[in-house]
């Protein structure tokens, strides 16, 4: 027998029912975490990933070809999506949550280097628990509340648990998996299945949210499945990797066997999940929204290469291009969409919550703002015409084709791109692309269609204004000798001082050092000086010259002013890549001491490392990295002699 909605109001939130009794779906939200919009087989843009479940999932809902995350990073989409209010609203404008300050409200920026053409506001590190959510909504109005998988919007109390639901698995804080994909995991109070000790994460999320399905199966719920995949670290099945590798084709920009894998993987929760429901014969009476928070990573590398492209789109995760906020979208509503059926409407992470208010016959909160809007007429087959929506990304990271902080507004087929303070004296900048003929960005037309130019950005300025938005204002530090033009939109390179060219042209001579997610690598006598902004930093060395026989030991000498775990990862010759299978933990103090450590690497043949120092921003030193052989012979990384 199905639920229905009781003929009361729900004075808790001010959410009411109408005045008519209505059928109570239950509600299923996946949230994958950094998929580009062509890291599915959805629009035809890859050749290399396999994603049949989000397919089956297709034939059975409305696909959007034109969906756009609320920002080119997670933590403000996850804001979005929950509140329906946009980050220019909440000052939640970075992925920050994790840190341990707590900021409630986002403040003016203080100052900026010479570089900058603009001071960036400091933004909040917590979602604030007083906001109106749909979590709340849902829980209000009689729903079953659980969240699994990923959070990253504040520990407690600023968890899910505070936040509108009652359950949140593995209750975890953090921006990505706790240690690895792959088990063991280092999730405090959650550890894996003891009977498969290689498992996934997204197989026991999956396997944790079929439990709470089959619990609630007799009245509404709202399952949140927030997946962890596929954000950094990069690491899969081995035996997913395995058949990637024969598969690679070094034309195609998507070439990552690891993250091809960690695509599959997140395609197969999809499928427990559609499973689930087929067998519970509860399908018909759930809406499925699938889509994801940013678009696809392409600054960080792995075995080499990025581990995915966003192409045909421009730029990616980080970016205000269209690779880095148009992602792959999915309602699936029965008695409200056709299946496999598919919308060219504008829709936006804002949208889903005031979305699923209306269509459930649900009143939001009294004086609740909403800065998304319902898109159920785009579900029923109609056109949303002109209308509007808005990515604000006062920031700039150093990623592939990022633009000094900027908002953006999209309209029919036209993006304009307002860029803060960056033109003459302090004006602001624009770029303009037609969508519909430049889907890749590559025609700037801001000068040929001033008055177009004006009329958007009189939207943009109206939403700023009307969300309250934090703004970056102008650097009276700027000097325009001092910034290079030419280098915007270009991840700039490692930085060397002269007094350390000599070191890092020795180190060069052996392979070199390969970084990610490091601001800044400096070389002094040929130690490493290791500078990370945060999301889990490392380097890699890919030439290691040992050619006998294992087990080997590292040995290293290092200070560290980070935080989290530390892994040593090796390649052998029988898997050349990186992978949660192939690495070693080790304890480091994050004092800023200097300390010696020992790891043992269980290999025959050892022809790379990589060290992964801590998971959070802070200061690296690796005095020594010393590689001994079974019968100990050692080979010197660090330092390396002139």
């Amino acid at each position: 027998m199905k639920p229905f909605i009781a003929l009361a109001i729900l004075t808790t939130l001010g959410v009411s029912s109408t005045a008519i009794a209505v059928e109570r779906p239950n509600i299923i939200f996946i949230l994958a975490d950094d998929l580009g919009w062509s890291d599915t087989t959805l629009y035809g843009t890859t050749r290399f990933y396999k994603t049949p479940n989000i397919e089956r999932l297709a034939k059975r809902g409305m696909t959007f070809t034109r969906a756009y995350s609320a920002s080119p990073l997670c933590s403000p989409t996850r804001s979005a999506i929950l509140t329906g209010l946009s980050p220019a609203r909440t000052g939640l404008t970075t992925p920050n949550c994790h840190l341990p300050q707590v900021v409630l409200e986002a403040t003016v920026g203080k100052n900026g280097p010479p570089t900058k053409h603009a001071i960036a506001p400091q933004p909040v590190t917590r979602l604030k628990t007083e906001y109106p959510n749909l979590a709340k909504s849902l829980q209000a109005s009689g729903y079953a509340t659980g969240h699994f998988g990923k959070w990253h919007l504040g520990p407690q109390p600023y968890s899910p648990l505070q936040q509108g639901f009652d359950v949140d698995i593995p209750h975890h804080a953090g921006p990505g998996p706790a240690g690895s994909y792959v088990a063991p995991w280092k999730f405090k109070d959650f550890d894996h299945d003891p009977d498969v000790p290689d498992q996934h994460i997204e197989d026991r999320m999956a396997i944790e949210a079929t439990a709470f399905i089959e619990k609630h199966q007799h009245e509404p719920f709202y399952l949140n499945y927030w997946m962890f995949s596929v954000h950094a670290p990069f690491d899969a099945k081995k035996s997913l990797i395995d058949q990637y590798l024969g598969t690679i084709n070094r034309d195609d920009p998507q070439q990552c066997p690891t993250y091809a894998a960690m695509v599959q993987s997140m395609d197969d929760a999809v499928g427990t999940l559609l499973d689930t429901l087929d067998r519970l014969q509860l399908m018909d009476n759930t809406i499925i929204v699938f889509t994801s928070d940013n678009g696809g990573n392409m600054y960080n590398e792995v075995e080499g290469v990025p581990p995915t492209s966003n192409v045909p789109l421009r730029g990616g995760k980080a970016s205000m291009f269209e690779g880095g906020t148009r992602v792959p979208c999915i309602v699936a509503w029965p008695g409200k969409t056709i299946g496999g059926s598919r919308s060219d409407a504008l829709v936006q992470s804002e949208d889903f919550y005031p979305t699923l208010l209306a269509g459930l016959g649900l009143s939001p909160a009294k004086e609740q703002l909403f800065d998304g809007a319902s898109i159920l007429p785009a579900l029923a087959g109609d056109s949303l015409d002109h209308k509007a929506i808005f990515q604000y990304f006062p920031h700039d990271p150093p990623v592939p084709d990022w633009i000094p902080p900027s908002v953006s507004v999209h309209r029919d087929s036209w993006k304009l791109i307002r860029v803060f303070h960056a033109g003459e004296s302090g004006a602001h900048r624009y770029h303009l692309f037609n969508l519909e003929t430049d889907i890749s960005e590559q025609h700037d037309v801001a000068d040929q269609k001033p008055e177009l130019v004006r009329e958007l950005d009189g939207l943009i300025s109206d939403f700023l204004a009307k969300t309250n938005a934090m703004v970056p204002i102008v650097n009276a530090s700027f000097d325009p000798m001092a910034y290079n033009p030419s280098l915007e939109g270009k991840r700039p390179q490692v930085k060397q001082t002269k007094q350390r060219k000599k070191a890092a042209a020795t180190l060069a001579t052996v392979g070199g050092w390969q970084v990610s997610n490091v601001t800044q690598l400096e070389e002094l006598e040929g130690h490493l000086r290791i500078t990370a902004g945060g999301n889990d930093p490392w380097i890699s060395t890919r030439q290691v010259p040992v050619n006998s026989e294992g087990p080997f030991t590292v040995t290293m000498t290092l200070s560290s002013t980070s935080a989290g775990p530390s892994t040593v990862y090796y390649s052998d010759k029988e898997a050349p890549g990186f992978n949660r299978q192939q690495s070693v933990d080790f304890a480091v103090t994050h004092d800023g001491e200097r300390r010696d450590y020992e790891v043992t690497l269980p290999t025959g043949r050892v022809t790379a490392l990589r060290v992964d120092p801590g998971s959070a921003a802070g200061v690296v030193v690796l005095e020594r990295l010393i590689l001994r052989d079974a019968i100990g012979h050692e080979t010197t990384l660090v330092p390396r002699k002139p």
